[in-house]
C-alpha cells in the first residue's frame, strides 16, 4: 500500500526542516493539535461530533453521559465506548488492558492512553496496563477513542486505539467529595465469599482573577478482588492424576480446562486485598491573553496483600496445603508454592509540564512534557504456604527506577472560521522524543520473605528511545472536501540491555549483553472527508503505523517457581496497514455511523502465555515473538438518539463485527488460517437513559462479546470455565437521585443477571454499587 518505511538520513533533514517552520520559543505533541481536533464544531445545519480534520474516527463520553454509569475506576468511563474491550477483572485492578478493533487485550503495545496530554500507558511490558491511578474520577471531564493510525500526531502505538482523557479545569471555587461502596457475592468451585470495597474522592479547585489556577484531587480505595487463580492439576500432567496415595482429602472439585482436558481444583489463589492513594496537584497560570503554562504532580501508593484459600481437608478437618494427596480416586502432588501469600507495596510519581498559546486563528505552539517514576516497588512472595516451617523463605523483585519520559514540540497552523474556506489549510508540525527504562531485580530471601533482601537472583535491565518528527496537512478542497494528509518519520534505539541469572553453572556465563539496534520507520497518512449533504458525511482514511518492540519482549529471560519468560532481543517492529471507509447520517437528534475498517498487520508482535511441562513440572511459559502477517476486517455501526420516543430520553448502541486472521507465520505455520487472539467476531452495546424528573433518573446499560480464542491454534475449545475466554453478556442498571441542591445519591447493579464471563481469569459476577456525593459548582 505504502513504500518501505525505513529510511535513515531522511529523518534528519526531516527534522530540520519541521523545526524551521517553527515559530521561535515553540516545543509540544500531545496539546494543541489534539485540542483542536477534539472540539465540536457545526457542520452546515447540524453539529458534528469533532472536527472534520480528525483523520480518525471517535467515540466520545462526556461527563453528564459518566454520571449515567457505575464508575468506581477511571477505565470504567472505557467500557461502554464502541469496538472496545476494557479487561477490568475487579475492582482496583492495576492490569486493566485495552483491547480494540483489531487487537486483543494481550497486545497492549497497541493502545495509546493519555491524561491531559500527559501519557499513562505503560509500555515497559512488565504491567502492560495503562497507569489509570494517576486520573481523578472526580475531574473528568469528557473520554475520546481514536480507532486507527491515521493522523501523523500519535506515535506508532496508535495502530490500534488512541484514548483521550481530559480533567476539567476550575472556572471558579469548586469542591467536590464523593463516597462509594459495592459488594460481590461471589461463588465459583469451592469458594463462597463476599468481596467488598470502597472508594473515597475529593476534589478542591480554584480559579482566580489574575488566571492563576490550581486543583488538588485525592482519592483513597480499598477493595477485595474475587480469585484470580485456583491451584489446580491437568490430566496428562507429571505426578497428577495418578493411583491414589498421600493423605486423604476432601474438597477435590473436578472440571474440564479450557483445552477440553479433566481438571482438578484444589483451591482458590491470588485474592488481592488493595488499599490505593492518588494524589493529584494540577497548577497553571494564563501568562497572558494568548499564553497559559500549567504544572502536574501525581503521586499514587498501593499496599497489596494477596492470600490464598485451600479446599482440601484431611480426616481431622485441618487444612491441607501442599505435599501428597489423594480423594480416593485420584492421586495428587501439589507443589509448596501453590498457595504461598505475598504481598506488594509500589510508591508511582508522575510529573508534567505544557506550555502553549491559543491564538483564536493563526499559528500556535505548545510544549508537553513528562516523566513517570517508579519510586519503590517491592513486589514480595513466599515459597510456602501459610503454616509452613519453611514460610519464611522467598523472593523480592524490585522494579525501582524504572519509568519513562515524553517530549514534545508541536506548531499548528489554524484558519479562522471565515476563513476556512475553499485553498486553506491547517498544518501541524511537530518533534516527538520518549525514553523508557526498566530495571527488574529477583532477590532471594532466606528468611523474613516480608522484608528481608539478600544476594541477587535474576535481573533483567535495559532501554529504548524513539524520536520522530510529523507533518500534517488538512487542506480544504472545496466546501464541501477536506483532504488530511500526513506522515510521521521515527528512529527507534534499543541499547544497555542485560540479563543475569544466578543459576546459571558457570559465573562467566551468568550475565548476558545485547547489542544495541538502532531501526527506522515513516509512516504515511491520508484521508478525505466529503459533506455530500446536509444530513451526511463520508471519509475514506489510510495509514500505516509502525510500533517498536519495548524493553520487556526485547531483553525479559527470567523463570519463577511457577512460569518462565522467553523474549527475543532481535524482535522486529510491527506494521500495520489500515484502511477505514465510513459514512454518518444525521436527522434531528439522532445521528448513524457505518464504517467499514481493515488491518493488515505484518511482523504483529505476540506475547502469549500457555502451559508446559518442564522438568518435571507444569509451569506458565510466556513467550515473545512475530508473526507474519495477521489480516482483520471488520464493519461497525454507532447510533445515538436524543428525546427518540419521549422527552428525558436518551439511547445509543453499537455492533462490530471482525473477521481477524492470521495470514501467515513462517516460524507456526499451524497457525495460519486460525482466528487472531482475543478479538470477538461480534461485538453488540446498547445503552439507555431516562430522567423521570428534576430529582430522579434511570440507566442501563448491555454488552455482548462473543467467545474469543485465547491460544494461537484455536485449541482453547471449552471457553466457559476458569482459564478461557469466553462470551460476555452483561447488563448494568443504575438509578441516581437528586436529593438536594449539591447532593446526588445513586444505586446500581453491575451484572444484574450474573451471567459468569472468563478473560482468562474470572470476571465480576453480581456486584452491588452505592454512592453518595457532593458537588458545589
Amino acid at each position: 500500500m505504502f513504500p518501505h518505511p525505513f529510511v535513515r538520513r531522511p529523518l534528519a533533514a526531516a527534522s530540520l526542516l519541521a523545526l524551521g517552520a517553527l515559530p521561535l520559543g515553540m516545543v509540544h505533541a500531545q496539546g494543541i493539535a489534539t485540542e483542536s481536533q477534539l472540539e465540536t464544531v457545526v457542520i452546515k445545519s447540524h453539529r458534528q461530533a469533532l472536527s472534520p480534520t480528525l483523520p480518525s474516527n471517535t467515540a466520545s463520553k462526556t461527563a453528564d453521559d459518566l454520571k449515567k454509569q457505575n464508575l468506581v475506576n477511571p477505565e470504567d468511563a472505557l467500557e461502554q465506548l464502541p469496538g472496545l474491550t476494557i479487561r477490568k477483572r475487579y475492582f482496583g485492578d492495576r492490569n486493566a488492558n485495552v483491547g480494540g478493533r483489531s487487537h486483543g487485550t494481550l497486545q497492549p503495545g497497541r493502545a495509546l492512553v493519555y491524561v491531559d496530554g500527559y501519557l499513562i500507558s505503560n509500555f515497559l511490558g512488565r504491567f502492560d496496563a495503562p497507569r489509570w491511578n494517576m486520573i481523578n474520577t472526580e475531574a473528568v471531564a469528557r473520554v475520546d477513542a481514536l480507532y486507527g493510525p491515521f493522523s501523523a500526531i500519535y506515535p506508532g502505538n496508535a495502530i490500534g486505539t488512541t484514548v483521550i482523557v481530559t480533567e476539567r479545569k476550575p472556572k471558579g471555587f469548586e469542591a467536590s467529595v464523593s463516597f462509594k461502596v459495592h459488594d460481590q457475592p461471589f461463588a465459583e468451585y469451592g469458594t463462597r465469599e463476599h468481596y467488598r470495597g470502597s472508594m473515597v474522592s475529593t476534589r478542591l479547585a480554584d480559579r482566580s482573577a489574575s488566571g492563576l489556577w490550581w486543583v488538588l484531587g485525592y482519592q483513597h480505595q480499598d477493595s477485595e478482588g474475587h480469585p484470580m487463580g485456583y491451584a489446580n492439576a491437568v490430566q496428562g500432567s507429571t505426578n497428577q492424576f495418578r493411583a491414589p496415595s498421600g493423605t486423604l482429602v476432601s474438597g477435590i472439585r473436578y472440571d474440564t480446562d479450557p483445552l477440553g482436558k479433566p481438571r482438578a481444583i484444589f483451591g482458590a489463589t491470588t485474592i488481592d486485598h488493595s488499599v490505593q492513594d492518588t494524589l493529584n496537584l494540577r497548577v497553571g497560570l494564563d501568562i497572558s491573553r494568548t499564553q497559559e503554562i500549567e504544572g502536574r504532580l501525581s503521586l499514587w501508593q498501593n499496599d497489596s496483600t494477596v492470600r490464598a484459600q485451600s479446599d482440601l481437608r484431611d480426616a481431622s478437618g485441618h487444612t491441607v496445603w501442599s505435599g501428597a494427596v489423594h480423594d480416593g480416586q485420584y492421586g495428587f502432588q501439589i507443589a509448596s508454592s501453590a498457595f504461598a501469600p505475598s504481598q506488594r507495596n509500589e510508591s508511582h510519581r508522575q510529573l508534567g509540564l505544557t506550555w502553549k498559546t491559543r491564538h483564536t486563528r493563526g499559528w500556535n505552539a505548545s510544549v508537553v512534557a513528562t516523566h513517570y517514576k517508579i519510586l519503590d516497588d517491592a513486589d514480595r512472595s513466599s515459597n510456602s504456604p501459610p503454616g509452613s516451617d519453611a514460610a519464611d523463605a522467598g523472593r523480592v523483585t524490585r522494579r525501582d527506577g524504572t519509568g519513562w519520559s515524553t517530549f514534545e514540540l508541536q506548531s499548528t497552523y489554524t484558519p479562522s472560521p471565515d476563513d476556512w474556506g475553499d485553498g486553506r489549510h491547517a498544518l501541524t508540525f511537530g518533534l516527538h522524543r520518549n525514553a523508557y527504562t526498566l530495571d527488574n531485580v529477583v532477590k532471594r530471601t532466606t528468611s523474613q520473605w516480608q522484608d528481608e533482601e539478600t544476594t541477587d537472583e535474576q535481573f533483567y535491565q535495559g532501554q529504548t528511545g524513539i524520536t520522530a518528527v510529523y507533518a500534517q496537512d488538512a487542506w480544504r478542497l472545496h466546501e464541501d472536501w477536506v483532504l488530511t494528509g500526513g506522515v510521521r518519520w521515527e528512529a527507534f534505539s534499543a541499547h544497555d540491555g542485560r540479563q543475569y541469572d544466578a543459576s546459571v553453572s558457570t559465573p562467566s556465563a551468568r550475565t548476558v549483553s545485547y547489542d544495541s539496534r538502532h531501526l527506522y520507520a515513516t509512516s504515511p497518512k491520508l484521508s478525505l472527508s466529503w459533506t455530500a449533504r446536509e444530513d451526511l458525511m463520508l471519509k475514506a482514511s489510510a495509514g500505516r503505523g509502525v510500533r517498536f518492540p519495548n524493553v520487556d519482549e526485547l531483553f525479559n529471560n527470567t523463570k519463577t517457581s511457577t512460569g518462565l519468560t522467553q523474549s527475543d532481543p532481535h524482535l522486529k517492529p510491527e506494521v500495520s496497514n489500515a484502511l477505514e471507509l465510513s459514512g454518518e447520517k444525521f436527522w434531528p437528534g439522532q445521528s448513524l455511523r457505518v464504517a467499514y475498517f481493515r488491518d493488515d498487520s505484518r511482523d504483529t508482535i505476540l506475547r502469549q502465555s500457555y502451559d508446559a511441562e518442564i522438568d518435571g513440572e507444569v509451569k506458565r511459559v510466556t513467550r515473545a515473538s512475530n508473526v507474519d502477517r495477521v489480516l482483520t476486517d471488520g464493519i461497525e455501526l454507532v447510533w445515538q438518539a436524543q428525546d427518540l420516543f419521549t422527552p428525558g430520553l436518551s439511547l445509543s448502541g453499537s455492533a462490530t463485527w471482525a473477521h481477524a486472521k492470521v495470514r501467515k507465520n513462517s516460524k507456526v505455520p499451524a497457525m495460519e488460517g486460525k482466528t487472531w487472539l482475543r478479538i470477538p467476531r461480534q461485538r453488540y452495546q446498547l445503552q439507555a437513559d431516562y430522567r423521570l424528573n428534576a430529582q430522579w433518573s434511570v440507566s442501563g446499560a448491555w454488552r455482548w462479546h462473543g467467545r474469543s480464542y485465547n491460544t494461537d491454534l484455536n485449541n482453547d475449545i471449552h471457553p466457559d470455565v476458569y482459564g478461557g475466554v469466553s462470551r460476555v453478556n452483561k447488563l448494568d442498571v443504575r438509578a441516581t437521585w437528586r436529593l438536594a441542591k449539591h447532593w446526588e445519591c445513586a444505586f446500581g447493579i453491575d451484572n444484574l443477571t450474573d451471567d459468569r464471563a472468563y478473560q482468562a481469569h474470572s470476571l465480576p459476577q453480581r456486584s452491588f454499587h452505592a454512592s453518595l456525593s457532593y458537588d458545589l459548582r
